[in-house]
């Protein structure tokens, strides 16, 4: 009978579970009113700005810090479930665990993106109308969108590096503690050490990304920053799903 369990039935789970936590809630609040906040503020104080991408990309600063809340609400996904032992019902239901690490990975890949993409809005309101830019900030500008979509796109990527971290380490702290490492601290530290194997190192972790630019790390084109925060959170991902199958719970 568990075998037979539709996996939109899955995901609609995965959705209802992510919801009637506590923490969710407490997530998405802080989620918003930092990222929110912090582009507003940022807007407000740069009078003037040569661009509109780049005046756009002030204003995102914000995703900086507040995406490690994505990254908390990914790992709580798996490893809440472990605490509380609602993993063994849950394994129970749908016994391949890769079909329900699935479930939940694509619910907070799509809560990622969602409020992601709502605050980036919010954040090119700020700087429309905050900032002074020669002929504007136009939402039918490419290089304002390509920020705002690449800025969307990293934050997606963290959710699911938070699942992947969840998945591998089952311990809530353990994981945050080196998801928060991988992207806010090693690579700034990294990058201030100066020599040319720590800025490798450096560009070679997934940096938080604002915008188009690393964040507090070394810079790289946006094609390479977004690939290697990809590779991350495929790679680890990929070992959690495996590792998942092979444990007893």
């Amino acid at each position: 009978m568990s075998r037979g369990v539709p996996f939109g039935a899955v995901v609609g789970s995965e959705w209802t579970k992510l919801w009637s936590l506590r923490s969710s809630w407490w997530c998405t609040a802080v989620y918003l009113l930092v990222v929110g906040a912090s582009g507003w503020l940022a807007a407000a104080g740069t009078d003037s700005s040569a661009r509109a991408d780049i005046a756009v990309q002030t204003a995102l600063s914000g995703f900086g810090v507040g995406q490690l809340v994505l990254l908390v609400l990914g790992v709580l996904v798996v490893t809440g479930e472990f605490a509380s032992g609602m993993a063994l019902v849950s394994l129970t239901v749908v016994p391949r665990r890769s079909r329900l690490l699935v479930a939940k990975t694509l619910v907070v890949l799509a809560y990622s993106l969602l409020f992601s993409a709502l605050l980036a809005v919010v954040c090119a309101l700020a700087a429309r109308t905050l900032t002074a830019v020669p002929g504007g900030v136009r939402p039918d500008d490419p290089d304002v969108l390509r920020t705002l979509g690449l800025q969307v796109a990293a934050a997606g990527l963290v959710g699911v590096l938070g699942v992947a971290l969840g998945a591998v380490l089952r311990s809530t702290a353990g994981a945050v503690g080196i998801g928060a490492t991988l992207v806010l601290v090693a690579p700034p530290a990294l990058a201030l050490a100066g020599s040319r194997i720590s800025v490798l190192l450096s560009q070679s972790l997934p940096a938080l990304r604002v915008g188009e630019d690393a964040f507090l790390a070394v810079a790289t084109p946006w094609p390479v920053g977004m690939g290697v925060v990809a590779a991350w959170a495929v790679g680890v991902w990929v070992l959690g799903a495996v590792l998942l199958e092979r444990r007893d719970v």
